[in-house]
């Protein structure tokens, strides 16, 4: 069987159930694409950032600007431009930063989880339309007898279900994967956000009475050795 033959068991549910299966292919997709390209080079990246701000404060802040195309440079980059300031603020800056980029990574989550939800719905739905349109085109004859094949109809109408749940099994199967990214990605930030942090109380972080006054620039003063 075909699978144009088998979507034309489904019944009127076969359109919402291809918008659906549209929108999820389209997600999918578009998630691969993007996880394969953050997380190429993602550690070296971050590695390299967190070097270099124990060698030069503002070197390491010009370097994550320069990788503000990637969630990493970014996360690092708003604790970095942060000179001069309380533990405190630093630790705010890092997490805020990491709820951001987090977020946008669940881009795309929503519309798998409504699929999820949608497509065994609507199969089962077509399943009761089509045992319905075949149970009332059975003829009863004298003395009980059925005239008609109702094992066709009843097998047209379970292809409904069918491809409703293929189109959910497949959804949920890419939405657990995507899911496990973000979380190993939440604890990525955690482990470089947790180095940046201890480079700048180690190496960067001065004394509040021996804080210099900052003046208002684009750009943090430079935190190096003079």
């Amino acid at each position: 069987m075909s699978i144009i033959e088998l979507l034309g068991k489904v019944g009127p549910t076969i359109w919402p159930l291809l918008l659906l299966s549209i929108f999820a292919i389209a997600t999918i997709f578009e998630r691969l694409w993007f996880w394969s390209n953050l997380l190429r080079g993602e550690r070296k990246t971050a590695r390299q950032i967190i070097d270099a701000a124990r060698r030069d404060w503002d070197e390491a802040t010009h370097l994550a600007r320069q990788f503000s195309n990637q969630p990493i440079g970014r996360f690092l980059f708003t604790p970095l431009r942060l000179a001069n300031q309380e533990p405190e603020i630093f630790r705010l800056a890092l997490e805020a930063s990491a709820d951001e980029e987090l977020s946008a990574m669940k881009k795309g989550s929503k519309i798998l989880e409504t699929v999820i939800a949608l497509a065994p719905l609507l199969g089962l739905f077509g399943t009761i339309l089509g045992l319905q349109n075949s149970l009332g085109k059975l003829n009863f004859e004298e003395f009980g007898q059925i005239v008609g094949n109702p094992a066709l109809g009843i097998d047209q109408a379970l292809t409904s279900t069918l491809v409703g749940l293929a189109i959910a099994i497949v959804s949920l199967a890419f939405y657990r994967f995507f899911q496990g990214l973000v979380f190993n990605q939440a604890r990525i930030f955690r482990r470089m956000g947790n180095e940046l942090e201890l480079v700048y109380r180690q190496f960067w972080l001065q004394p509040t009475e021996s804080r210099p006054t900052l003046t208002a620039k684009s750009d943090p003063p430079s935190m190096g050795n003079e």
